[in-house]
């Protein structure tokens, strides 16, 4: 199908409550610039699904001013109130309830969600990936009715299988659905959760899956620094730029002010501020 070409951005594991505000402040100032056609976040907006990391998740999220779908990941589930996770696990996304799980549909592309995080699980790991029956079927019903011709991303938290990094997913029925997704005009699975990208094509019975995976805008990385996806499709392929400030050109982290009581980085090596802006804490803490 021919269509113009569009920019995506693929965010995942932003863990706000333990977030990393030179990442996501760089990140902002990206959609802001480059205003992509829609941006997916692939899960775990929040450390431990805390009221005040939602709230800040919430403001962050509705200031980019882009089409915005958010996966739920494992740790946006009520970690210490049983009642609220099995029964309203969603309550705390009500300040951004539209993008949750929300389907963006493009010209010639779109991006259907596939749930992967659930309530309970019969094993003691809740933290690891399930596609239960109901997931699958409505993600495969969403596919399904796409106009002819289109193209799907299907997002997901946890990847379908695992991926050689240094987190797991061990995700639940995740060979199943690969396999009904390579029946389907699917471009690739996007997910998030193992905190490092990758892009990897899954070879199944049913024919091959692509699968790409974003790395974490929190302080929690595990094997690369915070980044995010920079995806682009021309309408017969999909490219991916893995981005991350490690490949910011020293100019473009200047800014053109100093505040009059700045002070130098906390630590030897630590940025005095995010490209282009001025610190949001400033003087830094010693």
């Amino acid at each position: 199908m021919a269509t113009d070409g569009k920019l995506l951005f693929h965010l995942s594991d932003i863990h706000f409550g333990l977030e990393d505000n030179e990442a996501i402040d760089w990140v902002r100032q990206e959609i802001a610039e480059q205003r992509p056609d829609a941006v997916a976040i692939t899960g775990d907006l929040t450390m431990r699904a805390r009221h005040a990391e939602f709230a800040a998740a919430t403001h962050w999220i509705q200031s980019l001013d882009v089409p915005v779908t958010v996966e739920v990941g494992n740790h946006d589930m009520p970690y210490f109130n049983l009642l609220e996770r099995f029964f309203k696990p969603y309550k705390r996304f009500h300040g951004m309830a539209e993008h949750v799980e929300r389907e963006i549909d493009l010209p010639g592309l779109a991006i259907v969600p596939l749930k992967t995080a659930v309530r309970a699980q019969p094993r003691f790991n809740w933290s690891k990936g399930w596609v239960t029956e109901a997931a699958l079927k409505k993600c495969l019903a969403a596919i399904d009715v796409l106009p002819r011709g289109a193209r799907a991303l299907v997002a997901v938290h946890h990847p379908l299988r695992e991926v050689g990094t240094e987190g797991t997913a061990l995700t639940m029925n995740g060979g199943k659905a690969l396999r009904a997704l390579a029946k389907r005009p699917v471009e690739a699975v996007i997910s998030g959760h193992v905190h490092d990208a990758f892009d990897i094509m899954e070879q199944t019975a049913e024919g091959p899956v692509r699968m790409i995976g974003a790395g974490t805008l929190s302080k929690r990385t595990r094997s690369t620094p915070p980044s995010f996806n920079e995806l682009r499709w021309d309408g017969e392929t999909l490219t991916v730029c893995v981005r991350n400030l490690q490949n910011v050109e020293s100019s473009d982290m200047m800014i053109d002010d100093v505040p009059e009581d700045a002070m130098p980085p906390r630590h030897p090596g630590e940025p005095v501020a995010p490209v282009h802006q001025v610190p949001r804490t400033d003087p830094p803490v010693h």
